[in-house]
């Protein structure tokens, strides 16, 4: 970090390699945040400014060009206090462990799938011991029209109804976000609400 001359305010010089390695390091930040998916981006404090140059970063493929807008990026990025890019690498720090923990309930997610798939009312049961808010009669009726579903080789409608229930019930709580549904952004499509059961399976 720079630090100011007290009596004139200017900044004092730094030596080259330590200019390198605060260059490289804006650098590698500025690739996190281009890796960064819209709704992840949203949730960081960039700056407005900043946003054109990462879209910019995002768009382009080809490898030179990318490590040239890249640069582009960091060099605005520097621009920046030190305050506002150590505002940024806080909150990746935040945002890779809610990733982390998220992605260990997705997967948690489809187990309990796949445990209601094989094992029925059975699943259902210890389910409802660990989660005892959940719809019974709705998780039961969807089990058994993605079990008909995957028997009659048609479309995995139910199945899929039942990965994004799960992962409204599970998904909060595991994130310390009870009451919070999951970001609409990152959400699959609704379900339809028609009462058309055509292709479910019928007892």
């Amino acid at each position: 970090m720079r630090g100011r001359d007290e009596e004139t305010g200017e900044f004092l010089d730094i030596s080259r390699s330590q200019n390198r390695r605060a260059a490289l390091d804006v650098l590698a930040l500025g690739e996190k945040l281009v890796a960064l998916t819209p709704a992840q981006l949203a949730r960081l404090p960039v700056p407005e400014d900043l946003l054109p140059h990462i879209a910019e970063a995002k768009r382009i493929t080809a490898h030179i060009a990318h490590k040239r807008q890249l640069a582009f990026l960091a060099k605005h990025m520097r621009r920046e206090d030190d305050a506002v890019l150590d505002a940024l690498r806080d909150a990746l720090d935040v945002n890779s462990d809610s990733s982390r923990r998220e992605v260990a309930m997705l997967h948690r997610v489809e187990d309990w799938r796949e445990r209601l798939m094989k094992d029925g009312d059975k699943a259902l049961g210890a389910l409802l011991d660990e989660y005892p808010q959940a719809d019974r009669q709705q998780l039961r009726t969807l089990v058994r029209n993605a079990q008909a579903e995957r028997a009659k080789n048609k479309p995995p409608r139910a199945f899929r109804e039942i990965y994004q229930t799960l992962r409204v019930l599970m998904l909060p709580a595991a994130l310390g976000l009870e009451g919070v549904h999951a970001d609409q952004d990152e959400q699959d499509q609704p379900a339809d609400t028609d009462t058309d059961t055509g292709g479910n399976a019928e007892d």
